[in-house]
C-alpha cells in the first residue's frame, strides 16, 4: 500500500479499493451485505478521518502537527490488504491496526441489581478506547504504509484527552480556543456510559425487559451484537458521520429497540 500525494488522498476513486477489501474482514459479512450498510465515502473528511480532519466543515486540522498524517483515512484501524493474516505482533488488538491501550484497569459499570457483568472490554470495544480513553496517541498504529518515513514525522503524537497539558487534544480543544472534546474523551472509568463486553440478555438469558433480536447479528434497525456482546460498536457507527453521534439508529427509539420497560 503505496501513501498518496496530498491532492489525491481524499476522492472516493483513490481509496475505493482499499476500503472495499478492508470491508470484506468485517464479521464475516458478504461485500453485498455490507455495501448497505457502510458508505466509505462518507467518512472521508469527517472526523474519523485523520487524514483531513474535519475536512468537511473546511476546518484546517492538525495532521501532521498533533498527529501522524499517514495518507490513509483507513490504516488508523484497519490493517493494510497486504498485513490481512499476519501473526498479531505484541500489544496489537488481532485483526486490526491498533495496539492495545495503555491502560487494562477499566472500570465498567456495575450495580446491585445488574447481572450480567463484564470484567474487561472485549477486544472490539478496546478498539474504540485505544483511542477514546485518551491513554496513548491517536495514531498508535501497528503497520504504517509503505514509504511511510519515520525520520520524517514531526507530530507530537497527541492523546484525545481533556486534560490541560502539551500531550492531551484538550490543551487547545477546551471549547473556547477549540471545541470541546470532552464528550469523546471518555477516559478509563466506564460506569457512567451505557455497560459493554457483556452478553445481551435478550438472547435466551431469561431475564425480563429485553427482546429478542431479528437475528444473531442484532435488529433489523442496525444496531448491531458481536459474537452476542453489547459493544461501542452496538450502537455506534463510526462510518456513517452524518448520524448523530454516530447513532445506528434514531435517538428516541434506541433505548427501545433492546429494553421492553
Amino acid at each position: 500500500m503505496q501513501t498518496m500525494n496530498r491532492a489525491d488522498r481524499h476522492p472516493f476513486t483513490a481509496v475505493r479499493g482499499l476500503c472495499l477489501c478492508l470491508l470484506l474482514a468485517l464479521n464475516g459479512a458478504s461485500l453485498a451485505e455490507q455495501a448497505d450498510t457502510r458508505d466509505m465515502e462518507k467518512i472521508l473528511g469527517s472526523k474519523h478521518d485523520l487524514t483531513s480532519l474535519n475536512n468537511r466543515v473546511g476546518a484546517d486540522a492538525m495532521e501532521g502537527v498533533a498527529f501522524s498524517d499517514y495518507g490513509n483515512a483507513c490504516i488508523y484501524c484497519h490493517l493494510p490488504p497486504d498485513e490481512e493474516g499476519s501473526p498479531p505482533r505484541p500489544g496489537q488488538i488481532e485483526g486490526w491496526n491498533r495496539i492495545r491501550p495503555a491502560s487494562a484497569n477499566y472500570t465498567l459499570y456495575d450495580s446491585p441489581t445488574f447481572r450480567s457483568k463484564g470484567s474487561n472490554p472485549n477486544d472490539i470495544s478496546l478498539l474504540c478506547l485505544s483511542c477514546h480513553d485518551g491513554t496513548m496517541a491517536v495514531d498508535r498504529i501497528v503497520h504504517t504504509p509503505a514509504g511511510w518515513n519515520s525520520g520524517d514525522d514531526m507530530s507530537l503524537h497527541m492523546r484525545l484527552s481533556s486534560s490541560d497539558d502539551l500531550n492531551s487534544c484538550g490543551k487547545c480543544h477546551d471549547g473556547t480556543v477549540a471545541h470541546d472534546i470532552r464528550t469523546k474523551a471518555i477516559g478509563t472509568n466506564l460506569r457512567d456510559d451505557h455497560p459493554i463486553s457483556i452478553r445481551y440478555a435478550g438472547l435466551g438469558s431469561g431475564i425480563a425487559g429485553f427482546r429478542a433480536t431479528d437475528d444473531p447479528q442484532g435488529f433489523d434497525n442496525g444496531l448491531r451484537l458481536y459474537d452476542g456482546y453489547i459493544e461501542c460498536a452496538t450502537c455506534h457507527d463510526i462510518h456513517n458521520p452524518d448520524s448523530p453521534m454516530l447513532l445506528r439508529t434514531d435517538g428516541e427509539t434506541l433505548c427501545s429497540t433492546c429494553h421492553t420497560n
